[in-house]
């Protein structure tokens, strides 16, 4: 990440200088490479110059500065108001501003209408990860393979990167996939330091046997998506749906004894109930999908 060849100096615009926007102008003049910045609050932009960016007065001037466009603003509008009057034609707009499939979609397509080549990225890193080669952060991308090639070296300069494909969609997606999961998780971890508070248990020697349950159990999601792959809910299961079932009121009566709230648990075990009673007592719980699918219909009685 500080290779400083003329092959891998390639000058580029940064919209956007937030907390993810400053530390990706940063890893990338690290690098070598010329960073032209712009930002709706110009005082941010300007705390960049001391870097070595080149401060921009408007959106359009910075996206005349570089081919390469990078945007991470906040939200697909101020994409759109950012750029409005701003000359597209032959730039390579690179977009990691946190956004929805359909909006990237749509992007893509608003892009292509002004004669760029387009791809939706998202960030799987918070700003202190970026520009650390060990932190693990990586960006998905989506969209057209052609500009992802071309500056591959480039892009993977402030975190790692993994295409996912030419629907530009598709890493909005994956985003989302990815951090919905994480939700589920934190749901799970904080009604589990709920349920110890009341009782002389300190977190800090709670959390390490936490964390290694969670991450034995994660494992569990190459099972799932065998599952959904063969289309055999049954396939390989270890505890099934009906057991599974009656464990929770277990869960439920100690969150009860622990006057601790169980909302936090019941959607998912409402779920559950509802498939069990579809009669998939034998099965894993992966066929619960298939209630999460609106275009299924209602459940069958």
């Amino acid at each position: 990440m500080t290779d400083k060849t003329s092959t891998a100096r390639i000058p580029l615009t940064v919209l956007g200088a937030g907390a993810m926007g400053a530390a990706l102008v940063r890893a990338w003049l690290a690098a070598g490479h010329p960073v032209t910045v712009w930002n709706r609050t110009p005082a941010r932009a300007e705390a960049l110059a001391a870097d070595g960016a080149t401060v921009a007065a408007s959106a359009a001037g910075a996206v005349a500065a570089s081919r390469l466009v990078i945007a991470c603003l906040l939200d697909d509008a101020s994409v759109g108001e950012a750029l409005d009057g701003a000359d597209l034609t032959g730039r390579d707009l690179v977009n990691l501003t946190t956004g929805t499939p359909a909006e990237g979609r749509a992007r893509a397509t608003w892009a292509k209408a002004r004669g760029a080549r387009f791809l939706d990225g998202g960030v799987m890193a918070v700003p202190p990860m970026i520009g650390d080669a060990g932190s693990g952060a990586y960006v998905l991308y989506s969209g057209s393979a052609e500009l992802f090639e071309e500056h591959r070296e480039t892009l993977a300069v402030p975190a790692g990167t993994r295409y996912v494909g030419e629907d530009a969609g598709f890493a909005a997606l994956h985003d989302v996939a990815l951090l919905s999961a994480m939700s589920g998780m934190f749901a799970g971890i904080t009604h589990a330091f709920a349920l110890i508070g009341p009782e002389d248990i300190a977190p800090k020697d709670f959390a390490p046997l936490l964390v290694s349950w969670l991450g034995a159990m994660t494992g569990s999601a190459h099972l799932t998506a065998d599952q959904l792959e063969s289309g055999d809910y049954g396939k390989d299961v270890v505890s099934n749906l009906a057991m599974q079932v009656a464990g929770n009121a277990t869960l439920l009566r100690t969150a009860e004894e622990q006057r601790v709230s169980a909302e936090l648990l019941t959607p998912y075990m409402a779920l559950m109930e509802r498939w069990l009673a579809e009669g998939h007592g034998d099965e894993d719980t992966t066929g619960m999908v298939e209630l999460l699918d609106l275009r299924r219909g209602p459940a069958k009685a």
